[in-house]
Parts: C-alpha cells; sequence; structure tokens
C-alpha cells in the first residue's frame, strides 16, 4: 500500500495513513465485486442491465482508487466514492421496492464514510449526495417505479447485514487512523522532547510580557539553576539590569513585526550570593500555536568566548592602528629632517660639478661630484616617496581637483623621463585618442602617478625594448596606461604588488633597484581620486598598467584629422 500513496501525501505520516486506508479498503471492495461477476454468471446467467449496471457501480472503487493514488487530491475521491455509493444504493432501491427498500439503510453510511476525510465541506457533500439519492428513488416512487427485480426473501437481512459489517470496516478505519495518529503526535512529541532535553542552548517560550512559559532543561548548563527558577520573571530578574531594556525590546520586537529579532545581554550564573555574569545571545521569533495563541520563542547561547575574541581583537586593531600612525609619523618625520640635509648635498654636489668655483685638478673629481648628486637625487626620491606613502596612509595626503588635459599631462611626465628612457636605449610610444575629455582631478598627483609607471615601464625594460603610453576614454573615466616588453611578473607576485618596500621576487630585487614605493604611492594616489588599477603582466612578455582616473561628463567633439602614416591619435616616437 506505502508504494500506492501518491508522494505529496507521503510526506505527513498522518496523511499518508488515510490514503493507504482510503487506497485498501477501495481496492478490496472492488476486487471482491470483480470476483462475484463470475459467480452470478454461474447461479443466475447472463445479468440483466439492470444488474450489469450494479456490477459497474460496484467495481467504480477501482478506478476511484487508482485516481487518488495518481492524484493525491483525497477530498475529490472521498466525493467520488459517495456518489458511487449513494448511485449504487438509489439504483438497488428502485428495483427492490422502493421507498421501502432495505437498500436505502446504505445512504446512512455515505456521509460516515466522507468524515474519514477530515474535511467538514466533503462530509456536507457526501450528506447532499445522500439526500439527492432518496430524492431520486422518492421520485421514482411517485412516478411509478420500473420493472421489480426478483428478490429471494433472505435479500432484505443480507442487505441489512452488509450494511453493518460495512459500519463495522469503516469504524476500523477510524480506529486504525487514530491509533496512528495518536502513534505520530507522541513520536513528534517524544522527539521534541529529546531535541529539547538534548540541546546546549537554552529554549524558552514566552508571553507577550516576557514571561517565561517553558524554558529547557539547558537552563542548569547556561545559568546554573534548574527550568523552573526561569518561568515567570525568572529569567527577566537574572538578566543584568543594564541589559533589560535590550531583552524587553527584543522579545517586544519579534512579537510585534514577525520577524527574528536577535539581541545580547549579560546573565546571572548560579546563586545569586555568589553569582557572576556571561554574556549570552537571544534570537527570539514569534509562533503561533492554535491552541495556545500567539507566543515568543527565545533561543540563548552562550557567547562569552565570542566576546573574549571581539575584545581582543579589538585591543589588538587599535595597537596596530596607534602602530601604524607611529610609523606613519615616524617616517613622514624622519624624511623632512633627510630632506633638508639631502638637497643641501645636491646642490653643492652640482656647484662641484658645474665647477663654478674653479676647475678640478682632475677630471674623476668632476665624475665624484656627479656621483654625489646622482646618489642624492635617488635618495631625494625615496625619501620624497616615503613622505607621500606616509601621508596616504595617514590621511593627510590633500588633493585639489581641477580640470586637467590628458593630453599636456601626459607630454609633461615624456619631458620629465625622456632623459632617462634615452639613456636606456628605449623606445617611447604614445597613443592619446583625440578629443579627450579633461581628468577632474589634482595636476601634481597625476603627474606623478605617471612618472612613477613611465619609471617602472623604463626600470624593468632591458636596452632596445618599448615603453608605450596610451589614454582613452573609457567607462568610468579616462583610461591611461603604460606598457612595457620589459620582464614581465609571475601570477603569484601580482596580489603583492601595490604593497610598500615589496617587488616581485628577490631576484628582481637583486638585478634592479628600488624600494617598492613607486606603485604603492601610485595605488594610494588613484585610490583618493576614486579611481581604479589595474595590472596584466606575464613572465617574459611586459607588463601593462592601466589606471582609471575620473573625467568630465560631457566629451568634447573635436575634428579629427589623418596624420601621415597613421591614424591621427597614434603617433612613435625613439628617443637614442
Amino acid at each position: 500500500m506505502d508504494g500506492l500513496v501518491h508522494g505529496r501525501a507521503a510526506e505527513d505520516p498522518l496523511v499518508a495513513a488515510r490514503h493507504r486506508s482510503f487506497i485498501a479498503a477501495h481496492l478490496v471492495a472492488g476486487l471482491l465485486a470483480l470476483l462475484a461477476i463470475p459467480v452470478w454468471l454461474a447461479v443466475a446467467g447472463f445479468p440483466s442491465p439492470a444488474v450489469a449496471i450494479a456490477f459497474l457501480l460496484l467495481v467504480a472503487p477501482l478506478p476511484i482508487a487508482a485516481f487518488l493514488s495518481r492524484t493525491g487530491s483525497y477530498g475529490i475521491a472521498q466525493l467520488l466514492s459517495s456518489a458511487a455509493l449513494a448511485t449504487l444504493v438509489a439504483w438497488l432501491a428502485a428495483f427492490t421496492g422502493g421507498m421501502a427498500s432495505p437498500a436505502l439503510a446504505w445512504l446512512v453510511l455515505v456521509p460516515a464514510e466522507a468524515g474519514l476525510a477530515g474535511s467538514r465541506r466533503v462530509m456536507g457533500a457526501a450528506a447532499g449526495l445522500a439526500v439527492a439519492a432518496l430524492a431520486a428513488v422518492l421520485a421514482l416512487t411517485a412516478l411509478g417505479l420500473p420493472a421489480q427485480l426478483a428478490v429471494q426473501p433472505a435479500f432484505g437481512p443480507a442487505v441489512i447485514a452488509g450494511a453493518v459489517l460495512y459500519a463495522a470496516l469503516i469504524a476500523i478505519r477510524v480506529e486504525t487512523l487514530h491509533a496512528e495518529a495518536s502513534a505520530a503526535a507522541r513520536l513528534g512529541d517524544h522527539r521534541y522532547r529529546l531535541l529539547a532535553d538534548n540541546a546546549t542552548d537554552l529554549i524558552t517560550r514566552h508571553l507577550a510580557n516576557g514571561d517565561v512559559t517553558f524554558a529547557s532543561p539547558a537552563a542548569r548548563a547556561l545559568a546554573a539553576c534548574p527550568p523552573s527558577d526561569l518561568l515567570g520573571q525568572g529569567l527577566f530578574q537574572r538578566v543584568l539590569i543594564g541589559d533589560r531594556p535590550a531583552f524587553l525590546r527584543a522579545l517586544s520586537e519579534a512579537d510585534r513585526t514577525g520577524e527574528t529579532v536577535t539581541a545580547e545581554f549579560r546573565l546571572r550564573v548560579g546563586p545569586e550570593e555568589t553569582a557572576g555574569f556571561t554574556w549570552v545571545e537571544m534570537r527570539c521569533r514569534p509562533v503561533v500555536d492554535p491552541t495556545s495563541g500567539r507566543s515568543v520563542v527565545a533561543v540563548t547561547r552562550d557567547i562569552n568566548f565570542r566576546k573574549a575574541q571581539e575584545a581582543a581583537f579589538a585591543e589588538a586593531s587599535r595597537a596596530a592602528e596607534q602602530a601604524n600612525r607611529a610609523k606613519s609619523q615616524f617616517l613622514a618625520n624622519m624624511s623632512h629632517e633627510l630632506r633638508t640635509p639631502l638637497n643641501a648635498i645636491i646642490g653643492f654636489s652640482d656647484i662641484l660639478e658645474q665647477q663654478l668655483f674653479g676647475r678640478f685638478e682632475f677630471e674623476r673629481h668632476r665624475d665624484y661630484a656627479r656621483l654625489i648628486r646622482s646618489s642624492g637625487e635617488h635618495l631625494l626620491e625615496v625619501v620624497n616617496s616615503i613622505l607621500d606613502m606616509s601621508k596616504i596612509e595617514a590621511g593627510r595626503f590633500e588633493i585639489h581637483v581641477e580640470p586637467v588635459p590628458v593630453a599636456g599631462l601626459v607630454e609633461s611626465a615624456i619631458e620629465m623621463m625622456s632623459h632617462q628612457i634615452a639613456s636606456r636605449h628605449l623606445r617611447l610610444e604614445r597613443r592619446i585618442e583625440p578629443g579627450l575629455p579633461d581628468l577632474l582631478a589634482d595636476r601634481r598627483a597625476c603627474r606623478q602617478i605617471l612618472l612613477n609607471l613611465l619609471s617602472n615601464a623604463a626600470k624593468f625594460t632591458e636596452a632596445g625594448g618599448t615603453v608605450m603610453i596610451s589614454a582613452r576614454e573609457g567607462q568610468g573615466g579616462i583610461v591611461i596606461e603604460v606598457a612595457d616588453t620589459g620582464i614581465g611578473i609571475s601570477a603569484d607576485d601580482l596580489p603583492r604588488l601595490g604593497t610598500p618596500f615589496v617587488q616581485a621576487d628577490a631576484d628582481i630585487n637583486r638585478r634592479y633597484e628600488g624600494t617598492g614605493l613607486g606603485l604603492s604611492v601610485v595605488k594610494g594616489l588613484v585610490h583618493l581620486h576614486g579611481g581604479t588599477l589595474a595590472i596584466a603582466s606575464k613572465p617574459g612578455e611586459g607588463t601593462t598598467v592601466s589606471v582609471t582616473l575620473p573625467a568630465e561628463a560631457v566629451t568634447r567633439p573635436v575634428e579629427r584629422r589623418a596624420a601621415p602614416g597613421g591614424i591621427a591619435y597614434e603617433k612613435e616616437r625613439r628617443i637614442a
């Protein structure tokens, strides 16, 4: 029978039992009717049309059981069964005495069997079908009954006995359903009790005013008291006075909004004389019980360990933030202190190199002065990068937004970097899309971004390579790209780029000078403008750094003119 129950009904044990009982009873009734057909043929011969119709009605439970098995529609199946039984009774009564027929006793069973559906609508409809069948017999009696069937004297007692037997079967089905419902209820209660008894979280049920009507045994582990001590105002009295508003607010909000509400508070553990407090978290959710009405169910758990972790994390964060501020302040102060003597060193070494106070006796002395100036400029560049990085990290780097023409910005950066690129025998290309709107950015910061990117591209590109700078309008602003054909960067090293004092790997640190501050300064300046930075690279194939900066909303129309040997915005320049 379990295999014939529809999948939708099999989820609920009580519903499945009701379907199983219905299908079994109707299969038995239909099969008995089928077995009676050959017996009738052997005893009474070929049946008359009236008897044939009666046999069809007797076999009707079989397709009705199949309908319930395929659809799971219990109410409709019960109505079909009631209609078939009422029609059969009316049909038999019409040929066996009309209103005096003992078959009418079966009409009582029509609404009685429909009661198994557990639906008042189905019971009412079945009672209506029984009344309609009785009215049909009454009407046929008034109009003159059809030809009477020849029945044996024992027909009446047999019909009554059959009705009693059928009623007994209905009673057995009712008792079976009741037993299965009781067993399911006991099983459910046992399972919920087992969960409540063994749950480490405290489960409580509250009225609208916060009173506890149920507390699980976890009260002993959480509050070191029996569950009965938490009933009524017991739980409320154990909440720390300062946290009681949060406790009541969570219960009230859950009851008012119908949503899950969470509150954290401190709960007293143990007797009041020797009690301590522990942090707990309570999650409240409203429930509606048909018997007791609306209430709130709360699950409370100990979060003392989590609170300790949060406090430790907050303390560590404060210490780290303080250390970071101290580091930034130290770098800023040291950078200021270093710039003054460095400027003097660079200035006087430049004077010596130009021999303004007399010619050197030996030419190598001039080389020494040039080396002093070059080293001082390099050190000043590092100090300036450290100062900028410390300002960015400390949030004290101020930017002054103004319209900045893209072409002029790129040309200015190229002019400043031309000597370095030429000294490394690199090819420089630029591609500036015509008609670009002005950048809305800090001019000095944008120049520093381009200088750092061009310096990195030149530094990590071997002689004979190419460095290209391009600018175009993209989604979100102006996209400026600096691409090179240098050594490239592995995929494992890409995520670490942009961190101060970090380069791709140790080999690069040994082969190429640098502190790793350039790209971190670029990243910070781009972030201050609300832009984005992207890096694409492959070892041995070069690197492309894309920077997107905000621009004016409307692009100004310009006249596009063809340039000799290429499109308007593509130029090529070789510095040797």
